[in-house]
């Protein structure tokens, strides 16, 4: 009787050591979608899934998902995690009145976006929503048209703790037409800071190009670098300071004809730096208000605006 109890037991925990075993491996380090897919798959690359939100259940901790062929991939909240990189194909997310892509991940995750044409219909909410995770590189994407009644952004870092945003070779464009919203809108929340990185980026054609605001974060730290900012309905590089500190630097960049400011930052947190850039074409220049401050390293273009404004203070090169 007791040996009997015995191998019981024992085959009752192999035979859970197996489903845990078979559970495990049904999450792969690698997977594949297809524009002829189908999420009953096992999202192999000779079985791939139809969309991003049935091969995320199936990919690991950490791993990636890559795009076999053309398609249009659809929207996903990423709770890990993970990688989406599809160079060389069309891999399309499009959604109306909703957000593209969600990231809600523990505040060690790092997510990668790679290759994406994100659309939002003209009224999509965000194209990418951080809320939280450890960091988000967005690179080689373009996002456009989410301009929701309510406001819209190409990509609303908004993170409830404190993480980094990296956004290279990336366009966004005719976001947050006629509404409040930005092309890249920086502003944590419950006083968590934000570390961004902005390289090769164009925004055009949104409300305002670049938006931080510390309204209720910690510090913003924000460089920007090689891009972009111009034809948006309000300014190119905005910076509102509030309970945290921003500081914004901008080298080799240009922020032209825009209809409110190439540069403007307000409140006595905010502090733009500006290095060997373009400011031109815009109805102001360059605006401050309520003890914002834009310091020059005096090697900047600042002409042909409506209005070119002056910096604030000018910085020694060292």
């Amino acid at each position: 009787m007791k040996v009997s109890t015995i191998l019981t037991a024992a085959v009752i925990a192999a035979a859970a050591f197996t489903g845990f075993a078979g559970s495990a491996s049904a999450q792969a380090t690698r997977t594949w979608v297809s524009g002829v897919g189908d999420d009953a798959n096992p999202c192999s690359r000779t079985a791939p899934c139809k969309t991003f939100a049935g091969a995320i259940s199936k990919t690991a901790t950490g791993g990636e998902i890559n795009c076999l062929d053309p398609g249009g991939f659809g929207g996903v909240t990423i709770t890990k995690a993970i990688t989406i990189y599809c160079d060389d194909v069309e891999a399309g997310v499009l959604v109306s009145g909703t957000n593209a892509i969600v990231v809600n991940a523990p505040t060690t995750a790092a997510v990668v976006l790679r290759g994406l044409d994100i659309e939002g219909l003209g009224t999509g909410l965000n194209g990418v929503r951080f809320l939280a995770g450890g960091s988000l590189h967005v690179d080689d994407c373009l996002i456009r048209n989410f301009s929701s009644a309510s406001g819209g952004n190409g990509i609303a870092f908004v993170p409830s703790n404190s993480a980094k945003l990296l956004v290279t070779n990336t366009r966004l464009w005719r976001n947050a037409v006629g509404v409040v919203g930005a092309g890249i809108l920086i502003a944590p929340t419950g006083g968590a800071s934000a570390e961004v990185v902005v390289e090769n980026v164009v925004s055009s054609n949104n409300n305002n190009g670049i938006h931080a605001n510390s309204a209720t974060s910690g510090a913003i730290s924000v460089a920007i670098d090689n891009s972009v900012f111009s034809l948006n309905t309000g300014n190119g590089i905005a910076a509102t300071g509030g309970a945290g500190s921003i500081n914004i630097l901008v080298d080799g960049t240009t922020s032209s004809d825009n209809a409110a400011a190439g540069l403007t930052a307000s409140g006595a947190t905010a502090i733009i730096r500006l290095s060997d850039s373009n400011v031109t074409g815009n109805a102001n220049g360059l605006t401050t208000a309520s003890s914002g401050q834009i310091l020059s390293f005096v090697n900047n273009r600042i002409r042909g605006n409506t209005v070119d404004g002056a910096p604030t203070g000018t910085l020694a090169q060292q």
